[in-house]
């Protein structure tokens, strides 16, 4: 399936690491313009001479995404250096405190993730969204996770993140459909990965008294799919709802996650 992307021009929040890179690697591979966009550029550099070295037309942007105005100056910007703004991928955020539970979470730890998670996607939408009703056209992918869908025990403040960027979405969607603005959310489960395997299953071993190893096998066989997600099912996910081939969609929640979230 031709999914018509070349020479699109995609703004991609987070693209340093793990599922951005991804994303970004994806997205250039299609041919698209790339505005690559987050806090450390000296992180993102790596990924940038990788993609020019094999022709990729982009801008590494610095921004911090809690900075509402740093949000503007930086979707001007990319507007500017790449003579458009058809797709912003928001992937930027942070997993907050594991293993806490609500009384546990700190009121400093919930704002820290509500910030990045929420106001962060947010600041960066309301920054894009003028440059696409101005053209219209936009498709806009927010990449959340699964427990914004079901909630989690010991997950609150990053739960309580992703159920109110989902919000953000779907409202947004109702509001721009008119201009020929997509909006969604695409949700991953457990992505495999250092975060995963260092943070997520070394915290179950520890607690079970098993292997890192046993505790990723435990996790899979939560899901229909007997699997961990890859960082790539996450990219195909966003490059489908940026395309025209997903014209009719907006306002979805589209779990990647082999079957947890909606099972």
């Amino acid at each position: 399936m031709n999914l018509d992307l070349q020479d699109k021009t995609v703004l991609i929040t987070g693209p340093a690491k793990g599922m951005g890179a991804a994303i970004s690697r994806a997205f250039a591979a299609e041919g698209c313009k790339l505005a690559l966009v987050g806090r450390d550029v000296e992180a993102i550099a790596p990924l940038a001479k990788d993609l020019e070295g094999q022709g990729t037309t982009l801008r590494v942007l610095q921004c911090d995404l809690t900075d509402a105005e740093r949000c503007t100056t930086v979707a001007a910007e990319a507007f500017e250096a790449l003579g458009a703004i058809d797709v912003l991928v928001n992937v930027a955020g942070g997993s907050g405190p594991i293993g806490k539970t609500g009384v546990e979470t700190t009121a400093e730890e919930f704002d820290d993730i509500i910030t990045i998670n929420m106001n962060g996607c947010f600041h960066m939408m309301r920054a894009v969204v003028p440059h696409m009703v101005a053209s219209r056209y936009g498709k806009i992918v927010n990449v959340g996770g699964t427990f914004g869908l079901r909630g989690r025990a010991g997950r609150m403040a990053y739960s309580a993140s992703k159920w109110g960027l989902r919000g953000i979405t779907k409202s947004f969607a109702l509001e721009f459909g008119a201009d020929n603005i997509n909006v969604n959310y695409v949700a991953p489960g457990m992505v495999d990965g250092p975060r995963f395997r260092d943070k997520v299953c070394a915290n179950m071993a520890r607690e079970l008294s098993i292997t890192p190893e046993e505790a990723a096998e435990r996790h899979a066989a939560d899901y229909a799919l007997r699997r961990i997600t890859q960082d790539t099912d996450i990219a195909n996910a966003c490059l489908f709802l940026a395309s025209d081939v997903s014209r009719q969609i907006t306002g979805v929640d589209l779990p990647v996650d082999g079957g947890w979230a909606a099972l």
